[in-house]
């Protein structure tokens, strides 16, 4: 049985990640009405990520006896100025589920909930990756700058983005 300030963190943090996704949705659609169809398809496959993630922690709440609570979610942005400014805006995102990840680690550390502990260390992991992938993006559309040939290269590129299949047990 976990502790209420664990269970209460861990669900709280489950709706973040249900809010990543709800915001990668937004994103697809901004891509798709814009015909980045790669684009979409990269935001596409980070939604399927961050559903997968909220599941790992809805799975962990209730298997140790805890009650997940789902809350509210507001209305993400729906426009932006440029696909540099949509890629910005999620490496952002991805720096700030980082610092809830590391503050869920702390919080295990301190309430000595090894389970917890070992859980999480998989998204601190996760997350590195996360922002990687974001920044990639982000500095290769720097670097296109307003050149509309370099950007529907790079939205081709995106298209090939795949959803990675789970590891074995999952």
């Amino acid at each position: 049985m976990m502790k209420k300030s664990i269970e209460k963190a861990l669900s709280a943090h489950l709706n973040e990640e249900l809010r990543s996704s709800y915001i990668y949705f937004a994103m697809t659609a901004f891509f798709e009405s814009k015909n980045l169809n790669g684009m979409a398809n990269w935001m596409r496959i980070q939604t399927e990520e961050e559903l997968l993630h909220m599941k790992k922690f809805y799975d962990h709440i209730i298997s140790r006896g805890g009650a997940v609570r789902f809350e509210t979610i507001e209305a993400p942005q729906m426009t932006w100025k440029s696909p540099l400014a949509v890629f910005e805006a999620a490496l952002k995102h991805e720096q700030h589920i980082t610092g809830r990840i590391h503050a869920l680690v702390d919080l295990a550390g301190k309430e000595k909930d090894h389970a917890a502990a070992a859980f999480l260390l998989w998204f601190v992991s996760e997350q590195v990756e996360e922002e990687a992938n974001a920044d990639d993006v982000v500095q290769r559309l720097r670097l296109a700058g307003d050149s509309p040939s370099t950007i529907f290269l790079i939205d081709k590129e995106l298209a090939a983005r795949t959803l990675p299949a789970p590891p074995a047990g999952e």
